[in-house]
């Protein structure tokens, strides 16, 4: 009766309140369902209480209220189980005859002790129950070849007294989510799923509902990928690769205690365990788990983790609590519900949350074939994010809480204030008022209701020097105009350098249109004058540069003006291969040293000219003056790619498993100076994985021939990234010769470029007595480039990372050797991360 009144030119009209009275009372008794609270014998509720239909996968948990709903199809006896670690397992058989049905339960606390298990030293009953369930972990995680299920997601992310800033950036009020106190609910979004699963790690999801607290058009990120942690794995990965109390080498890790034995409803054994780690900073958890006696099983699991261990660093504590259910038919122990509770802090914003999951309906051992899971992880069904309140009212298993419930009311209604008109075009009156601040800080002009934006940035934000250009600065300009909530834009900005020692303005511009979010193509239009470094990949920042220069007398960038136009294209042709196209015309001229400026004046030390192959030729150049057409082509490889399917959007997902392969051809033609024509082929191959729990493995290797190329222009050859300021901000070092002059090694021939570098992430010093509180990292790593006619390079690592304190662990300090038919040298790089 419902669809009926959706159809076209239908009399009811919506806006009469007798209609809508009736459209309410009809999607109301359409939902059959068993209701109540579930509480102590204080009247206290209890959250998160399994509440299941016995013998089924068909199941709730209780709110943070206590309040359950569990749907039912039609009227028939039901036998309901509500069972709560720590309190008797409550079973009640109905006859239900008409909906809702109302039921409220108490629940007594379990009694739980030891009995006569004396437990000691030599002889310790928890650890003979975790070898027994170690023994089976392989089987029971086997047991399950495929499954389907219905699967119900819940994020919820509250914020406690926000600051009003946050390194200088106004933080607001967050979408509406904070109150007077500056605090309340910042994200709020549940997802409906159908999930289908394949031993051993195949998992899809396919989203029927999604609902964003706040954004009507919004589509949740909760999904069950996200979620799927499994503990009779040896390792689950969270944030860290976090070892199982059950994994073969738990040993090495816990130490654990019997705290207690209860019996369950079918009279089976449960052993209540405390699980400790051995050292404080392990990937490893701190606290519960329920082993099934004789079937070595999960029965509850009841664990934390610091965000120290996990390698999260705003995290504070992460609380991870599952619950399983055993149906006769199966003869199986499967997860029906499942929390992840987490405090985080960092820069003055601190809070709390939850992610809640609920897990019914299971069908297992399938005829399902691998053929059958592609690389889409996850899609949404047409208008998953239309559904009205009534949809949610009638298939939501878990009910939300009055805070829950204010926050979906509060945020619809700022929602409808703040997308119109009006309002967007009051708070950009506001924020587009130019203040003298602007003056120096640069301005922006926004129309939010056409969703465009334009301004200017100073120099003053943003000055560099150079021995070429002396003080140099850039201004600014750019429009954006952003389609279909920032999946298609059209981006144009103005950049003009200007250098107040050699006295020159270059401009260059670029214009940019993004097509789609799917295969994200991009077009890319640029043309100016540019002081280029001849090393493209920018070995050495302009902040480096000038704080080499001014204060060591080292001038390490080298450049050289480049006038071009430029046509640039990428797309995703199909998943995990993207390619690349650039088509330039290029006038390039030799630049000359234009000042001597220093702070600090070392009289045994002078700048060194501008030619990086002559550092004492200070009038000749390196190249002569030349045009040149260049074409660049390149492919991207992403084996084993997967990808979330969202409408309109595509998001990519690496994979540990396989390498990336990056094949590229570029041909500099029509030049000038003949003898500058060349071709180069280009091969790069690139990987990053954990090795269970010893580490992360990170290797690049690249390889490349010249063709013709015996006398090209030097900013053609191929360069290595080197570091003379021996200071870094890179994440890892797979990429650079630390101990390795910039141009020392460039060459026009071939080459043959490797890096290898292992994190052991705690694997070691965390075994170390009093070295493993400071909580850091050994990493090693091995760096070699071969080149004919040339003696093998070779450079050898060893450092620390994850150096600092508290949450703020950003440096690193690497002990750097170099051979090259025999030792050159050593030197200690300073590396400074954030978060990488």
């Amino acid at each position: 009766m419902y669809a009926l009144l959706k159809i076209k030119n239908h009399p009811f009209n919506l806006k009469h309140p007798f209609c809508l009275l009736i459209l309410l009372l009809i999607g109301y008794q359409g939902i059959s369902q068993i209701k109540g609270v579930v509480s102590d014998t204080n009247n206290n509720p209890l959250p998160f209480v399994n509440v299941y239909i016995e013998n089924t996968y068909k199941g709730t948990t209780t709110n943070d209220d206590g309040v359950y709903e569990l749907s039912i199809n039609k009227p028939g006896s039901y036998t309901v189980i509500f069972q709560y670690l720590g309190y008797k397992t409550l079973k009640r058989t109905h006859e239900i005859n008409e909906f809702p049905f109302s039921h409220n339960v108490v629940l007594e606390e379990e009694s739980i002790s030891l009995g006569e298990v004396i437990v000691n030293a030599e002889d310790n009953p928890a650890n003979t129950i975790i070898r027994q369930a170690i023994a089976v972990r392989k089987e029971n995680l086997e047991k399950i070849n495929n499954y389907k299920a219905d699967f119900y997601s819940r994020g919820l992310i509250r914020i406690k007294d926000a600051p009003e800033k946050i390194l200088g950036q106004e933080l607001g009020d967050l979408g509406g989510g904070l109150d007077s106190t500056r605090s309340g609910i910042i994200y709020l979004s549940e997802t409906i799923s159908k999930i289908e699963f394949l031993f051993p790690d195949n998992l899809k999801e396919r989203i029927t509902a999604s609902k964003v607290s706040g954004n009507d058009n919004g589509f949740s990120f909760n999904n069950a990928i996200d979620v799927n942690y499994n503990l009779y794995n040896k390792t689950i990965e969270l944030g860290n690769e976090i070892i199982s109390p059950i994994a073969n080498n738990a040993f090495n890790y816990y130490k654990y205690q019997l705290e207690g034995v209860f019996f369950d409803d079918r009279g089976n054994l449960i052993n209540k365990i405390k699980v400790t780690p051995k050292r404080p900073n392990d990937p490893v958890f701190n606290g519960t788990i329920y082993i099934v006696e004789d079937q070595w099983t999960f029965y509850a699991i009841e664990l934390e983790i610091t965000g120290i261990q996990a390698k999260i660093p705003a995290a504070d504590i992460i609380g991870l609590n599952q619950n399983f259910s055993y149906s006769e038919r199966d003869n199986l122990w499967v997860l029906i519900s499942q929390s992840i509770d987490f405090e985080y802090g960092i820069f003055g914003i601190k809070g709390d949350g939850r992610f809640t999951a609920v897990y019914s309906n299971y069908e297992f051992n399938l005829p399902v074939a691998k053929n059958n899971f592609g690389r889409e992880l996850v899609s949404f069904a047409e208008e998953a994010n239309k559904k009205d309140s009534l949809f949610w009212k009638s298939i939501r298993p878990v009910p939300l809480t009055t805070e829950e419930i204010n926050d979906y009311v509060k945020k619809d209604s700022i929602q409808l204030v703040r997308k119109s008109k009006p309002y967007l075009d009051s708070v950009d009156s506001a924020n587009n008022r130019f203040k003298l601040g602007n003056l120096l800080n640069g301005y922006t002009y926004q129309n939010s209701h056409k969703d465009i934006k334009l301004g200017y940035e100073l120099p003053l934000s943003n000055i560099q020097f150079n021995t070429v250009q002396g003080y140099h600065g850039n201004l600014n300009l750019f429009f954006q105009k952003n389609y279909d909530q920032f999946r298609r834009y059209l981006y144009a900005d103005v950049d003009i350098n200007y250098g107040f020692s050699d006295d020159r303005l270059r401009p260059k511009a670029a214009i940019t249109y993004k097509f789609n979010n799917i295969s994200r193509p991009f077009l890319t239009l640029a043309a100016g004058v540019e002081a280029q470094q001849f090393n493209t990949s920018i070995p050495i920042t302009p902040f480096s540069n000038t704080i080499s220069s001014l204060f060591f007398e080292d001038n390490y960038m080298k450049l050289f003006e480049n006038r071009y136009v430029q046509l640039r294209y990428s797309q995703e042709w199909f998943n995990g291969f993207r390619f690349f196209t650039n088509l330039s015309y290029e006038k390039r001229l030799p630049l000359f040293n234009s000042t001597d400026q220093v702070f600090i004046n070392n009289e045994n030390d002078i700048y060194t000219s501008n030619n990086p192959l002559d550092p004492l030729g200070f009038n000749t150049a390196s190249f002569v003056q030349h045009t040149i057409l260049k074409l660049y082509i390149s492919t991207t490889i992403n084996f084993g790619q997967r990808y979330l399917s969202y409408p309109d959007s595509k998001f990519n997902i690496g994979t540990d498993k396989y390498p990336t392969l990056s094949i590229g051809y570029e041909k500099g033609f029509a030049s000038t100076i003949e003898d500058y024509n060349f071709d180069q082929l280009k091969l790069r191959v690139f990987q990053s994985f954990n090795i269970a729990n010893k580490g992360r493995l990170n290797y690049n290797i690249r390889l490349g021939k010249f063709l013709n190329g015996d006398n090209i222009a030097f900013m053609d050859y191929q360069h290595f990234n080197g570091n003379e300021v021996h200071v870094s901000r890179r994440g890892n070092y797979t990429d650079v010769f630390n101990n390795l002059e910039y141009y020392r090694l460039s060459t026009n021939d071939s080459y043959l470029e490797a890096h290898i570098e292992h994190d052991f992430n705690g694997y070691i010093l965390g075994k170390i007595p009093l070295l493993n509180k400071l909580n850091f990292n050994l990493i090693v790593g091995t760096h070699a480039l071969s080149l004919p006619n040339n003696k093998p390079y070779q450079e050898y690592t060893i450092g620390l990372d994850n150096i600092g304190w508290g949450k703020f662990r950003f440096l690193r300090f690497d002990y750097v050797r170099s051979y090259q038919g025999g030792f050159l040298n050593d030197t200690v790089v300073f590396g400074l991360r954030f978060f990488n």
